[in-house]
């Protein structure tokens, strides 16, 4: 346990020569790819991803497949995600050769004004209680996946999560250790039916139990028999709305009613002869696309990972793409987002004549590292799903709706309360959102699903998990065991700037002749748990015809295929 919930590894001796070169001599896969003709599933749940894997061997799409498996995670790690919040993907289908983007992120209550924050003297929205639940999104993103790519119907794909809630699951290591570190604090603070739902026998769950969740089936259920209607209007959505204001908040049936998920075109920068592909905002995506764009500029092949200037050039580029994403990020039906601007190499070479030697100072703050969960499926029509769904902050806003199951999403704490900034709280408004899928094609073909979890980290993992596939040799799950490096600003409410240089955070691995060389740069270093996230990747080889498949040691996930 102590390993798991320390995230700290050491690289393994393993000879895999292809990136030796490249990293120093060191090598850092902690289990092989996984190679598949047919279909690959990776999630971080073993049951999740057996579940997807099913669907496929009944002939259903990634889209199907990708819907069961996080119903199942749904039940299975809810301090990762659920119902109650919001998801986005990127699809690359196998008929039509393209990609398609959805935004499946709720909005802001329409009765809900800045006016009511400012008001009361407050300067950032609460991260637990009523105020910060916007609406859940992940249910129309569901339905939205399902009628443009699915083929199985709903009642077969849901099926497995039912059975699961009814029959009860045994939790895992991982899952009960959070569990039991979210749970007691929400049932302390009075939050209602967070126990009922919950705990065995009052306490939470912990590791080898069989857990029980069967209002979720119900929820579950009533959404195979009623669509997503079933979510958005009629019984669910009055007894969520219901018990929202009855806590003091503002969501509303008509909220629920008039949401609709977005789809959009995702957005790319060329890296190196890779296309790397993210969402436009609300999302953060394109924070990776930018730090790559800097890193272009500097040939890796003469600067070797791990290194003190690897390192450097890769916190400096962080700082420059964040001190935008800090400015102008947020929703675009708001706010004008200069997106081709920012994702310019003429705009990422301004940008990057600004780092020096030394580190410099960075003054854009920084957001959380919620909890989440991405996984990402490919199947035998050559469709592959990249997808990630949360519920945001711990397990989310301890508002446990009563009889269905589930917590409501805090997505609405990522909200500024300062005035005429582009994230600026506004009625019906959708947040700043920090989960983001990815995807990197290559001369027009599918190359690689991927994605990587844990607040401000996802877009540093983005950009680390491309640099290592391209710049250093590694192989998909070599890239994800790799140690981390991770640039964190000081903690601060949302919209206000940090000060000084933020702390870098390294996962063991690194030298220490390398920290030493980094902090006379004038880097300051710290080492942090669980704030790494967990990569599920999935690699289309095209000249074999295979998927390769990954899933890191971090967290208790699989890649599995057929």
């Amino acid at each position: 346990m102590k390993k798991l919930l320390t995230l700290l590894f050491l690289p393994l001796t393993l000879t895999f020569s292809f990136a030796q070169d490249r990293v120093t001599g060191k090598t850092f896969s902690t289990r092989s790819e996984v190679l598949a003709k047919s279909g690959v599933v990776a999630t971080s749940h073993p049951l999740a991803t057996q579940v997807g894997l099913s669907i496929l061997k009944k002939g259903g799409t990634a889209i199907d497949a990708a819907i069961a498996a996080n119903a199942t995670l749904g039940l299975m790690e809810p301090t990762g995600c659920g119902i109650g919040g919001d998801l986005f993907a990127i699809v690359w289908d196998g008929k039509t050769q393209k990609l398609y983007g959805l935004n499946a992120s709720g909005r802001s209550p329409k009765s809900l004004t800045l006016e009511y924050f400012t008001s009361r003297g407050m300067t950032k929205i609460p991260a637990l209680g009523p105020l910060p639940v916007s609406v859940p999104g992940a249910v129309d993103g569901w339905f939205e996946l399902h009628g443009k790519f699915g083929s199985m119907k709903m009642k077969d794909i849901l099926s497995p999560a039912i059975q699961y809630a009814n029959d009860g699951f045994p939790v895992t290591e991982l899952i009960g250790y959070y569990m039991g570190r979210s749970i007691p604090r929400y049932i302390a603070k009075g939050f209602k039916n967070v126990a009922e739902t919950y705990t065995i026998n009052g306490e939470a769950p912990k590791e080898g139990q069989l857990f029980k969740n069967p209002a979720l089936g119900s929820t579950y259920s009533k959404i195979v028999k009623g669509g997503r209607d079933a979510f958005y209007k009629g019984e669910i959505a009055k007894t969520i709305t219901d018990f929202i204001q009855e806590e003091g908040g503002f969501l509303s049936e008509e909220d629920l009613a008039s949401h609709t998920s977005t789809w959009v075109d995702p957005v790319s920068v060329n890296y190196r002869g890779y296309d790397v592909w993210e969402l436009p905002p609300n999302g953060q995506g394109i924070a990776a696309l930018q730090m790559l764009n800097i890193l272009e500029g500097y040939d890796f092949s003469k600067i070797p990972f791990g290194s003190a200037e690897h390192i450097h050039l890769f916190v400096e580029a962080k700082k420059l793409a964040f001190e935008d994403r800090a400015k102008y990020y947020a929703d675009m039906d708001f706010y004008d987002v200069p997106v081709e601007t920012l994702l310019s190499k003429d705009y990422a070479e301004k940008r990057r004549q600004l780092i020096g030697n030394g580190a410099s100072t960075y003054e854009a703050g920084e957001i959380s590292a919620g909890e989440t969960i991405y996984m990402t499926v490919a199947d035998q029509y050559g469709t592959m799903i990249s997808l990630i769904q949360s519920n945001y902050r711990g397990m989310g806003s301890g508002m446990v709706p009563p009889g269905l199951g589930f917590m409501l999403q805090d997505r609405g704490e990522l909200f500024s309360l300062i005035p005429g900034q582009a994230n600026t709280y506004e009625p019906g408004k959708r947040p700043f959102h920090t989960i983001i899928p990815a995807f990197v094609t290559k001369d027009d073909k599918p190359f690689l699903s991927f994605g990587v979890m844990g607040g401000d980290f996802q877009p540093q993992g983005h950009a680390e998990i491309v640099m290592n596939i391209v710049d250093f040799g590694m192989n998909l799950q070599e890239a994800g065991d790799a140690p981390r490096i991770d640039h964190g600003g000081s903690s601060t409410p949302t919209g206000q700037p940090a000060t000084g240089r933020g702390e870098v955070h390294l996962e063991s691995g690194f030298d220490y002749q390398v920290i030493r060389a980094l902090m006379s740069k004038g880097h300051k270093i710290g080492y942090s748990r669980g704030i790494y996230g967990g990569y599920q990747a999935i690699m289309w080889d095209d000249k074999n015809e295979i998927y390769r498949g990954a899933s890191e040691s971090r967290k208790d996930g699989q890649a599995a295929g057929y």
